[in-house]
């Protein structure tokens, strides 16, 4: 047995065990399962519910988690719910260090949130949408625009094809079609400039021993993001949803 697979089953096991001690069950995401190779059915919710009269699914805040506050904010989100953000602040402190202007040190400060807390395959254009009621759309365009920029040299600002993808993906990958039609289409455009300025000041191979805190973006973040009175995930907007779905990953429904 590989060494994924039973760390995969390790955790099944302490999902399960955590669910009878709380009382509450946890169902995956049915994306969740097809990335696990997972095609089989669902948790029979009902049927453990009939055989334990204390069980329930998990409707609310699943306490394996840090608890959000009731209006989060971008930093709130960053600090409990995104993965290790280590990659983002050093790509933003390089952008400071280049003299980049605030919105483009925000945007790479912001551009693989999707990466970190949401999913990961086509994390520029998920990441975009997060952040698009919320920053001007340069930030926007640049951030949807990087994840296709980076496979494709640009001699002009010294931007290479990083090396360590060719040791991810192999010296023969070549992006999707869509891809490529999309770089046709942002080579021309007017913020062109503004997504290949991520791809340049983005860390490939990042620093362990580099110390890059949150704080440093502070004001940052409050001069170029415009955060919701109500809290991310309760605003109403478009994409109001998203942010709820990583303050409760787990809610049944």
């Amino acid at each position: 047995m590989n060494e994924t697979a039973t760390l995969s089953k390790r955790a099944d096991a302490l999902e399960d065990k955590m669910s009878r001690e709380l009382d509450y069950i946890v169902v995956k995401s049915r994306l969740y399962s097809m990335a696990e190779g997972d095609m089989g059915p669902a948790v029979n919710a009902n049927a453990i519910m009939a055989k334990n009269s204390n069980a329930r699914v998990l409707m609310g805040d699943d306490p394996r988690l840090p608890p959000m506050p009731e209006k989060p904010t971008l930093m709130d989100f960053f600090k409990f719910r995104f993965g290790p953000a280590a990659h983002l602040l050093q790509s933003a402190r390089h952008a400071v260090k280049a003299g980049l202007p605030e919105n483009m040190v925000l945007a790479c400060l912001l551009h693989d949130i999707s990466t970190i807390g949401f999913i990961r395959g086509d994390h520029g254009y998920w990441g975009a949408q997060l952040v698009e009621p919320y920053v001007d759309e340069e930030v926007t365009w640049a951030i949807r625009a990087h994840q296709v920029l980076r496979f494709y040299p640009d001699p002009s600002v010294g931007y290479e094809y990083p090396q360590s993808y060719i040791k991810a993906f192999g010296a023969d990958y070549r992006p999707d079609p869509y891809v490529d039609e999309d770089y046709k289409r942002m080579r021309d455009h007017k913020w062109y400039m503004s997504g290949r300025m991520i791809t340049v000041h983005d860390i490939y191979s990042f620093d362990p021993e580099a110390k890059v805190e949150l704080e440093e973006f502070t004001d940052v973040i409050g001069r170029n993001f415009r955060q919701p009175e109500q809290g991310l995930g309760f605003d109403n907007s478009p994409v109001a949803h998203m942010w709820r779905a990583m303050i409760r990953p787990a809610k049944y429904l």
